[in-house]
């Protein structure tokens, strides 16, 4: 007992012990992977928390044992913020990869009396990369276009393709006040790439804003992408995810069925969630255990408290205390934790005589949107970027009554 470490992991893309019920997902990712030519990428979408860095992470030794390349990272502001950035972020991702390919030699002569000359091999190296990239003429799309395929040819017949992963896309986005279009600079290169039949495979993973700026950069876009959007697990699922890691030999921990429906019924079966309370009643009920208690129990609602302060105060503490009447006013909606509307705003925001007015509601939800909290779907309604965020606000109105 003293050794058994927690097997459950709420931090952020850390895998879990067991990843339940994303089977479908890894399969239509193989399939992807058969494609020939390309003709469809793949994004991941979904709230905070659905388990999307943790999926990416899985597909990857997928892509690797049917004979591919994978290269990828998180997006950051500083990658995405002009379109150089973005092609420096994608080939020093795959000069990891190819670094060890020799494409050719060249001779190093010293200088001096007694001269000699040396041989030495010419690797597919970032800085050798880059130097093609400079010395390409044209736009950076051309650049970009040059270096992936003179990639592929180097390592054409050693892989059957090279994946292009990428975390955190929804960052992405063309800039034109700032004349700057890393987005549209990524679709134009890979769709250039898969039109001539090499095969790059792009997969993003982002919140809900991911597809929608990919659309209004490009219209194509639309053609270009399967789109799995990950939700909450099934009852079943959420019961494997919570079992399966304290099935292993000598687990001191238990949970009872008690204990299980209370992490069913707080978690709402968001993977981040139910890794969070699981992790949190295993410490107490192992602390116990060991200072002899025979009958360990924990309560849930306490852990809430705690998962309040570690996931939604950080959130909550940005806004400001106009934008918080109404994110109170979206909460009560019956339907808060889906999808809601302008309309439905507003007439809840007349019975709680705490009115706001049309306008009002869109520039406040802009911001919202701004502030990662709410974004607009593709079927112009609006709904909560945060899983269960309603449920946070509501707990904290009861408290501040």
């Amino acid at each position: 007992m003293e050794s058994f470490v927690n097997p459950f992991r709420p931090g952020a893309g850390q895998p879990p012990p067991y990843l339940a019920g994303r089977e479908h997902e890894k399969i239509d990712f193989e399939k992807l992977l058969r494609q020939s030519p390309i003709l469809k990428n793949l994004i991941l979408t979904g709230l905070r928390g659905v388990g999307k860095t943790v999926l990416l992470e899985s597909l990857k030794p997928i892509a690797l044992q049917n004979g591919w390349f994978w290269a990828g990272n998180d997006l950051s502001e500083a990658a995405s913020i002009s379109e150089s950035s973005l092609s420096t972020r994608i080939i020093a991702d795959i000069a990891t990869l190819v670094s060890s390919f020799t494409i050719g030699e060249t001779e190093i002569k010293r200088i001096g009396f007694t001269a000699t000359s040396e041989t030495v091999e010419v690797k597919l190296s970032f800085i050798m990369l880059m130097s093609l990239h400079n010395n390409t003429p044209g736009l950076e799309s051309d650049k970009l276009k040059r270096v992936l395929e003179f990639v592929w040819d180097v390592v054409k017949t050693k892989v059957k393709g090279i994946v292009l992963a990428y975390d955190e896309a929804q960052i992405l986005k063309d800039k034109a006040a700032d004349k700057q279009y890393p987005l549209s600079l990524l679709l134009e290169v890979i769709q250039y790439l898969q039109k001539k039949e090499i095969p790059y495979l792009l997969v993003l993973t982002g919140l809900p804003t991911l597809f929608p700026n990919l659309v209004e950069a490009r219209t194509y876009a639309e053609r270009m992408f399967n789109i799995t959007t990950l939700d909450r697990l099934s009852e079943e699922e959420s019961r494997e995810a919570i079992l399966k890691p304290i099935e292993t030999e000598g687990c001191p921990v238990t949970f009872t069925e008690h204990g299980i429906a209370e992490i069913l019924k707080y978690s709402s079966g968001y993977p981040y969630f139910i890794q969070f309370f699981c992790k949190e009643a295993f410490d107490a009920i192992l602390q116990q255990i060991k200072v002899g208690i025979e009958n360990p129990s924990v309560t849930i609602p306490e852990m809430v408290n705690k998962l309040d302060t570690d996931f939604y105060s950080g959130r909550w503490s940005r806004v400001t205390d106009r934008q918080r009447d109404l994110l109170i006013i979206i909460s009560k909606l019956a339907n808060a934790n889906s999808e809601f509307t302008n309309k439905e705003i507003a007439y809840k925001s007349v019975q709680l005589n705490n009115e706001f007015k049309s306008a009002h509601i869109n520039n406040s939800l802009l911001k919202l949107i701004e502030a990662g909290l709410v974004y607009k779907n593709r079927r112009s309604k609006y709904s909560f970027a945060v899983p269960l965020l309603a449920d946070y606000i509501l707990r904290q109105e009861n408290e501040n009554r």
